[in-house]
């Protein structure tokens, strides 16, 4: 067992203090300090490690393609992309496909929308019924009127839609200033038969986990649900699928899935759509940048958050440094064997200078305004368009202006501040329109903080090769925990935040709070060992579990329970009684759930390679295996994108075939021929050529509720953090 041990630097919350000061050995190079602040890993609890071989060099996310995540399915299947065509259509009972009622001579209809709009917007409007009626309306884009400054004209106009072009919906946009709006046409994702998306009310449609607006134009034999795989690149999860309901014409919220995943790295995961044609989803391919679909077929079931066994992991660490080879086997081999210290990762705490974990802390005293100030308060590393706006709001309050220069994807501060600006200074209400699973993410995350410090005192004073008595574990007897050696308490998925994505919140954490409110039947199953245990040999190390905080859980009978009460107690939380009449932000509201303290990983597989151009991808992702065997077409519509990484975004030297929509800068010794295939990599064997660098390819499955980033740490013995390897790189 090892022991990092650093004091933190936030004066509200500090390290847990009764730790002994023994430290790794020091990493093989030395790192410059970091120039801006970020959550450090001894802050949030995670000092220790269990094997005492030194850690070595090696570089996490040089590439996209160093990361790969593929879900697995709850029958344990590994999700890849294979297919990026659509099956057969799906047609109405009659025989006629979705979009034939459209397909007529608007013409009376556009002459009575001359009295109503200018000659520029019946053009549009024209042009867009001409594309609609040319068989192209999958993935056609909407249009947007000229800025119009009467509310009543604009009231006309949205009636015209309705009455006339049924087939069509509208909404209204911001405008080009603060007293226009404009009004934006699409093609009606319900199909053309006159149900607008205002045709149901919201109580009919009630609080079901998808868009039941999807269109009419089904067969009774066929699953209600598309099913797909989505893969992707830089993006998370709620980001690409916003581009896709935004292409289709429909809201994000009417996708399901099992679970986000890493935004700095290549997915892909399994998203559900209510009544929606395959074929609707594969045209987008043509246009998607760092997004593809394929894998289609149609259930009878939708996704929900949680419903996956766990993910895939394909982590190459480059340019390995180590005093012997040796001592990169025998760590390798020390992880598949032994495991890590099942930490909740810095991603759960978000990777900028408030921690989410504090916010908590100031939510569960009842310190709303606080609170608030918390989450708007300018920090280091944020984008600059980020910065701008929080630092306006702080000099001038002005929340009109604020609101217009906050990204849109900033959903928690958008809704404080649309709250604040109804109700100036109720600072409660202000936290009460975030959406619920949003906010209760800082609550989660400070239940993860306690847990972190309270499994590194459970290591350092107990070790980790023995169960002791007072330690909790599953009951045995109960199979419910165990899914083909994989066992998950709550439903939480590797999430490493870029650094400069927004860490007051972030998309990515929504499935990391899925289920930490796990069912009553889950918390009967824990118990805490007993001498007789013991004596017969019942539990193992793999078996200890400890407590996230709430109504339900017991915790252990032994010194590791004073640790969540003391430190708690310092931060001035009671995990027994709520200081203030809130319930939800209340840890005694929260059900509490547990998780297991090791963790080995499943199917474990390790590589050494040896490379030399680091620009080149070392493992091929599953859109390139597809278009080596099939080619496909860059869509010259769109400017060059670099994103500094490759594949996908980046043309690399050796390998990729040309893709859908993919813009790939040439470089002057590029080759244009087709079927390339990937530079061949050799395993490690003999003299290293002097040039040559060493890579580390990891292969291993994960539960849900795991950081494949912990997994990491336990190798290198250093930090994981985004800002730490970018001074690697």
């Amino acid at each position: 067992m090892w022991l990092n041990s650093v004091s933190s630097c936030f004066p509200n919350l500090k390290p847990y203090n009764c730790y002994c000061s023994a430290t790794p050995p020091p990493p093989p190079t030395a790192v410059k300090a970091l120039t801006v602040m970020t959550t450090q890993e001894s802050e949030v609890g995670i000092f220790c490690y269990i094997s005492p071989l030194p850690g070595f060099r090696g570089i996490l996310k040089q590439r996209y393609s160093d990361f790969m995540v593929n879900e697995v399915d709850m029958e344990g299947n590994v999700v890849h992309l294979t297919n990026l065509e659509a099956p057969p259509e799906v047609v109405k009972e009659n025989g006629a496909k979705t979009g034939d009622a459209a397909s007529k001579d608007y013409s009376a209809e556009i002459e009575k929308f001359r009295c109503l709009a200018s000659g520029e917007d019946v053009e549009r409007l024209e042009a867009f019924i001409r594309e609609i009626n040319s068989g192209s309306e999958d993935g056609v884009m909407p249009i947007v009127l000229s800025p119009d400054y009467d509310k009543v004209h604009r009231t006309a106009v949205h009636n015209f839609f309705k009455e006339n072009l049924k087939f069509l919906v509208t909404d209204a946009v911001d405008g080009p200033d603060d007293s226009s709006k404009c009004i934006r046409v699409r093609l009606n994702s319900g199909g053309q038969n006159g149900r607008g998306r205002n045709s149901k009310k919201r109580k009919e449609r009630g609080d079901k986990p998808f868009d039941s607006r999807g269109t009419d134009d089904w067969s009774e034999h066929v699953g209600k649900f598309l099913r797909f795989h989505l893969f992707k690149e830089n993006k998370d999860t709620q980001e690409a699928l916003g581009v896709i309901g935004k292409m289709l014409g429909i809201q994000p919220r009417a996708f399901g899935f099992a679970g986000t995943k890493d935004k700095r790295a290549v997915t892909c995961q399994r998203v559900t759509i209510f009544k929606q044609f395959a074929s609707r989803l594969a045209a987008l391919n043509d246009r998607l940048i760092g997004i593809k679909v394929g894998d289609f077929c149609y259930v009878k079931e939708g996704l929900s958050l949680g419903q996956l066994l766990g993910n895939r992991f394909t982590i190459t660490l480059r340019g390995v440094v180590a005093d012997s080879e040796d001592i990169i086997q025998a760590s390798a081999n020390a992880l598949g064997k032994q495991g890590f210290v099942n930490y909740f990762g810095l991603q759960r705490f978000g990777s900028g200078s408030i921690p989410t974990h504090l916010i908590g802390a100031s939510l569960l005293r009842g310190e709303w305004k606080s609170t608030v100030s918390m989450m708007l308060e300018p920090r280091e590393g944020e984008r600059d368009v980020i910065t701008e706006a929080r630092k306006y709001y702080k000099e001038s309050n002005d929340i009109d202006g604020t609101l217009r220069k906050l990204p849109r994807y900033l959903v928690a501060e958008r809704a404080v501040l649309q709250c604040l600006k109804k109700c100036p200074g109720n600072y409660s209400q202000a936290l009460k329109a975030v959406p619920r699973t949003l906010r209760m993410m800082y609550v989660h995350s400070y239940q993860s903080y306690l847990w972190n410090h309270a499994a590194s005192m459970r290591v350092q004073k107990y070790g980790t090769d023995r169960v002791v008595v007072g330690d909790l574990v599953y009951c045995k007897g109960h199979e419910t925990e165990k899914v083909t050696g994989i066992v998950s308490s709550e439903c939480v998925d590797e999430n490493v935040n870029d650094e400069n994505c927004d860490d007051t919140f972030d998309p990515n954490h929504l499935d990391d709070i899925s289920e930490t409110n796990v069912p009553e039947a889950r918390v009967s199953l824990v118990k805490a060992v007993t001498a007789e245990d013991i004596n017969n040999g019942t539990y193992t190390i793999d078996d200890i579990v400890l407590p996230l905080p709430g109504s339900r859980v017991i915790f252990p009978e032994n010194d590791i329970a004073a640790v969540f009460h003391d430190l708690a107690k310092k931060d001035g939380i009671s995990l027994t009684e709520s200081v203030h009449n809130v319930k939800e932000f209340s840890i005694t509201n929260v059900t509490g759930s547990y998780r297991r303290v090791f963790q080995k990983p499943v199917d474990f597989e390790w590589d050494i390679l040896k490379y030399i151009d680091g620009n080149i991808p070392l493992v091929e992702t599953d859109f390139e295996k597809i278009a080596k065997t099939k080619p496909v077409n860059v869509n010259k519509e769109y400017p060059t994108g670099v994103s500094g990484d490759g594949s996908l975004h980046d043309r690399i030297k050796q390998s990729e075939c040309s893709v859908n929509d993919v813009q790939l800068p040439k470089k002057d010794n590029d080759v244009e021929s087709e079927g390339e295939k990937l530079p061949h990599v050799e395993s490690l064997g003999g003299p290293i050529p002097q040039g040559t660098q060493i890579a580390l390819k990891l292969s291993f499955t994960l539960p849900a509720s795991c950081y494949a980033t912990m997994a990491i740490r336990e190798l290198l013995k250093t930090s994981t953090s985004v800002a730490f390897h970018k001074t690697l790189n």
